[in-house]
């Protein structure tokens, strides 16, 4: 990613802040700038706020967006919230972060709230830059033809009219085991399963999945994943029990499984073991 210009309208706080933590962060990968409709220099409480976390921004500028060269600028992201902000001309590719202005006027507050109010939309600020930052130079993954996602119920009866009416569609199939819609437009299966006496609650995702065409593409999609660092909770292989698939399971960074998965073709189907064990693929 090169040329990112944060944008505010007095190009005192938000934008000096944002300047000032994605040089730090992205260091020198990455051509970082900064100005506003109506520059008005560089709030104290700004640099105070930074100087906290080790930054210094002393130095800048506060600048006009009129002086940017367009060529300079790949990313334009404005971290205006209730202000208009600022027009910045070209084809470059736009974000909007709606952070409050730490600087708006305000005699209500003491001096210990006003900076309390400029820690907050720097911290605001640098979580998104992180996020930013993260998705740099990722990989390329697998291509998912359908998208899988499962939830434990406690009552299928109960669970499976209000899923229908939420997906629009009635289900495909059930048993006593569990309920599948099938949503051709969002590309998406979607299972309820009975809950076993598990404990249910607001994150009672059981878990999210991608297919994939063939075996061919859940065995390049472990080796992807191997290269990127991710974590390796099954290694690919074909299973038989239950729905026959080609499958192999990844958990996020929170600890989530993900399954990748490509059903089997009639032909593979043939071939089930007498045993029903699982064979591994890589």
């Amino acid at each position: 990613m090169k040329g990112l210009l944060f944008l505010c309208v007095q190009n005192s706080a938000r934008s000096q802040m944002a300047e000032g933590l994605a040089r730090a962060i992205f260091a020198d990968a990455v051509r970082v700038q900064n100005a506003g409709s109506t520059p008005t220099g560089v709030n104290p409480l700004a640099v105070a706020a930074m100087a906290e976390i080790g930054i210094d921004i002393s130095a800048q500028t506060s600048k006009s967006v009129d002086r940017i060269e367009t060529s300079t600028v790949a990313t334009v992201i404005a971290l205006c919230s209730d202000e208009l902000c600022p027009v910045f001309p070209g084809n470059a590719r736009r974000l909007h972060w709606p952070i409050a202005d730490p600087a708006a006027p305000d005699s209500s507050l003491g001096d210990a709230e006003r900076l309390a109010k400029f820690r907050l939309a720097r911290d605001q600020i640098k979580a998104r830059i992180e996020v930013l930052a993260a998705l740099r130079d990722i990989p390329p993954g697998p291509s998912a033809i359908e998208f899988h996602s499962s939830i434990r119920v406690h009552d299928l009866a109960r669970s499976a009219p209000f899923y229908s009416w939420l997906l629009g569609t009635q289900p495909r199939e059930w048993t006593h085991r569990y309920v599948t819609f099938i949503c051709p437009e969002f590309r998406l299966n979607f299972v309820l399963l009975v809950s076993d006496g598990k404990e249910l609650h607001h994150d009672t995702l059981y878990h999210f999945g991608i297919a994939l065409a063939d075996k061919g593409g859940v065995i390049d999609a472990y080796h992807r994943a191997v290269q990127a660092g991710w974590h390796i909770e099954k290694p690919p292989r074909t299973t038989w029990m239950g729905t026959p698939l080609h499958e192999l399971w990844l958990k996020d960074p929170d600890g989530n499984l993900i399954e990748i998965y490509a059903r089997l073709t009639a032909d593979e189907l043939a071939q089930r073991p007498a045993d029903e064990q699982p064979v591994a693929l890589a």
